[in-house]
């Protein structure tokens, strides 16, 4: 037992560094017979528990970034403009730290699908919120002031058009995992009033970036982790993989051509072709004959889906017009080169009662 006087000058010691201070060893326990000095050993946060795998995560954003194509694609058409949409972050947080760092007011979305239990979030900055507006009510987006106020009913009304374009490249993208439809049931502007899930529950952040000429603000869409729990496992890269594979392999294709050998293809015989004016056709009458400057040896033509595909010769069969074919046209052929290099004028008639 130290008294207080050794005490106070082992500790002066100390400060002055005549005593150095013992380091204190930590022990690495692992079932690893490797070198604890080569183990790398990583802080572990409680309060932010990371509940999704990386190859989840990394599915997420792969699923979401084929969300953003054909959200953008969707999205130029319907502004008449390019709008350009990419993932930018796909991370897991808190519903917590997600709410405080958005924006208020914002355009703020609470979305439901119609297969999984609970609710998400999609958040849309007013950076790019009025920009669209100013769009599809016609303006150039040129010196914009960007107001600090909740929407109006008609920019809310407005803003529900684009909404639904996203929703609907949502369930295109997710049909890969499991077929689902997705649609708002409430809207609110300030985040703070919307509580989802407890602020420490555990939710994945999809940050998507929209670019819309010189203007860009971002998209957030927040899905809680009990939300999404039932198809995680379906996020899996192995299960994600496989969906790839599935589309190329053997069955596929032949469920591919066992459909094909099914559809219908419309097919008819040209004889000949000729133009005539407006006038001859209105005063056209029965008995009348067309002239046309294809001679009456010249093969008729097999239009296959609108194509020409064969030389045939016309004919009858057990009692009905028939078409016998004589050769296969070369891939691409036009039906201007069956005309007959030696024309001639030449009615149409019905051709020789003959089998054909």
């Amino acid at each position: 037992m130290l008294d207080q006087n050794e005490v106070d000058a082992l500790l002066s010691a100390v400060d002055t560094g005549e005593v150095k201070e013992a380091a204190n060893a930590a022990q690495i326990f692992a079932r690893s017979t490797k070198d604890p000095a080569s183990l790398e050993v990583r802080g572990y946060d409680f309060k932010r528990p990371e509940r999704v795998a990386k190859d989840q995560m990394l599915a997420l954003q792969t699923l979401h970034e084929a969300f953003a194509r054909n959200f953008g694609a969707s999205l130029s058409g319907f502004m008449r403009t390019i709008v350009e949409v990419r993932v930018a972050t796909c991370e897991q947080m808190t519903y917590g730290e997600f709410i405080g760092a958005l924006p208020n007011p914002t355009s703020f979305n609470l979305v439901q699908s119609d297969v999984l239990e609970g609710q998400m979030c999609l958040e849309i900055s007013p950076l790019i919120i009025y920009p669209i507006i100013d769009r599809l009510l016609g303006g150039t987006n040129q010196d914009l002031f960007i107001p600090q106020r909740p929407m109006t009913p008609i920019e809310l009304r407005l803003i529900s058009n684009v909404i639904t374009r996203g929703l609907a490249s949502l369930g295109e993208a997710w049909e890969s995992v499991r077929p689902m439809k997705f649609e708002v049931v409430a809207q609110e502007s300030n985040p703070q009033l919307v509580q989802i899930v407890p602020p420490n529950e555990v939710v994945m952040v999809i940050g998507l970036e929209l670019r819309m000429g010189t203007r860009a603000g971002t998209m957030n869409l927040c899905i809680p982790y009990n939300v999404i729990e039932p198809v995680m496992d379906e996020l899996s890269s192995q299960s994600w993989f496989a969906v790839s594979r599935n589309e190329t392999s053997n069955a596929v294709t032949a469920l591919i051509e066992r459909n094909l050998d099914q559809a219908g293809l419309e097919v008819a015989a040209v004889l000949a072709e000729t133009t005539i004016t407006l006038r001859d056709l209105a005063e056209m009458q029965p008995g009348d004959v067309i002239v046309t400057e294809q001679n009456h040896a010249v093969p008729a033509t097999i239009m296959v889906g609108g194509e020409a595909k064969y030389q045939a010769q016309i004919g009858q069969h057990r009692g009905k017009r028939a078409v016998r074919v004589l050769s296969r046209l070369a891939l691409g052929a036009r039906r201007d080169r069956l005309i007959s290099e030696n024309p001639g004028a030449s009615s149409v008639s019905p051709p020789d009662q003959g089998e054909g």
